[in-house]
């Protein structure tokens, strides 16, 4: 265990202590942990339940987290625990997520040992992600330190339920982040995630400022976030704060404790048709048809990159700029 950041002790006699690194702000007495499970009040002190602790190490396409414009083509180490800040019953990886200190397998990695295991697998950097990586904030703290120092890149895959002060420390040393906008209404997003959406919007638009690589990913769920009306405002958010913010829609299927038919595709052409009134590059995912997957010219309309799963061709792209009408691309490689 490691101790953690971002506490306060709130009853001294007592040993109550107050997590404040996620907006639940979990009260904690002597042996409990908060929402997410992975911080715990030991004899009055919090601790990290996460540190070095992995129930998943993988190299994965970059293109899986879904980054599409962050080194297109290249494979990442990508790393996650256990536990999460939300509670969604829609969760496809449950296993890990929802799981507690004890419940399920874990495997011992320090920061230097995956720093090692980067370079040795030709990595791009390393992706925090799988579970809610920031319940693990202070290995990802240190880690993306080192990898920084070492000129890998660090990558977010998050639902951004975050504080601002953690948030705008570990800012720094971030080079790409997945937000995870999962319901653009108050309302349904408190009932189906047991969180709010106004601090996913300020974590997003904290990212964007400091010129974090933001692309963003919406699941579409039938009768949760389907109503096209609500699409149109989360649009128009995004293109407010830049309009060549990637958004992935993403078709949900039956997961854990939901058993809602999975999404049509005329729901998710539908969707894509009102995002691209507003936002240059649209993509839909967890489907067959690939076009959908294409990155294009956002001035020419010139495939610039053609996707077939996780296979990826560079077809008109010179560094990054379109090699038709030299337009350069938001396009990172």
């Amino acid at each position: 265990m490691e101790v953690a950041l971002y506490f306060e002790i709130k009853d001294q006699k007592e040993k109550i202590v107050q997590c404040v690194l996620c907006p639940h702000r979990c009260m904690m007495a002597v042996g409990k942990t908060g929402i997410c499970r992975a911080r715990k009040n030991v004899d009055g002190i919090l601790y990290s339940l996460t540190y070095n602790k992995f129930t998943s190490i993988n190299m994965d396409p970059i293109e899986k987290k879904p980054l599409y414009h962050f080194y297109p083509g290249s494979q990442i180490l990508s790393v996650g625990t256990f536990g999460c800040n939300f509670r969604c019953s829609f969760c496809q990886n449950w296993e890990i997520s929802q799981s507690a200190v004890g419940e399920i397998p874990v495997t011992e990695m320090s920061s230097e040992t995956a720093l090692e295991m980067a370079k040795k697998n030709h990595s791009v950097g390393i992706a925090y992600t799988y579970n809610e990586p920031l319940i693990n904030y202070e290995w990802v703290r240190k880690t993306s330190e080192l990898f920084k120092k070492n000129n890998l890149k660090n990558v977010i895959v998050t639902n951004g339920y975050i504080s601002e002060t953690p948030l705008r420390e570990l800012i720094p040393f971030i080079d790409a982040a997945n937000v995870d906008i999962k319901f653009f209404n108050e309302s349904v997003h408190k009932k189906m995630t047991n969180g709010s959406l106004e601090p996913v919007k300020k974590s997003v638009e904290m990212l964007v400022k400091n010129k974090v690589h933001v692309e963003l990913t919406n699941l579409i769920i039938p009768g949760e976030n389907d109503n096209l009306t609500e699409i149109e405002q989360m649009s128009r958010w995004i293109a407010g704060l830049d309009k060549r913010i990637p958004l992935h829609f993403s078709r949900y299927f039956p997961s854990y404790k939901l058993k809602t038919p999975a999404t049509e595709m005329r729901m998710l052409t539908d969707a894509h048709k009102i995002a691209k009134k507003y936002l240059k590059h649209v993509y839909i995912g967890n489907i067959n048809d690939y076009n959908y997957a294409n990155t294009n010219c956002e001035a020419c309309g010139e495939v610039l990159i053609k996707r077939e799963g996780y296979i990826v061709h560079r077809e008109n792209l010179e560094k990054s700029t379109c090699k038709k009408c030299g337009t350069k691309v938001n396009i990172i490689i």
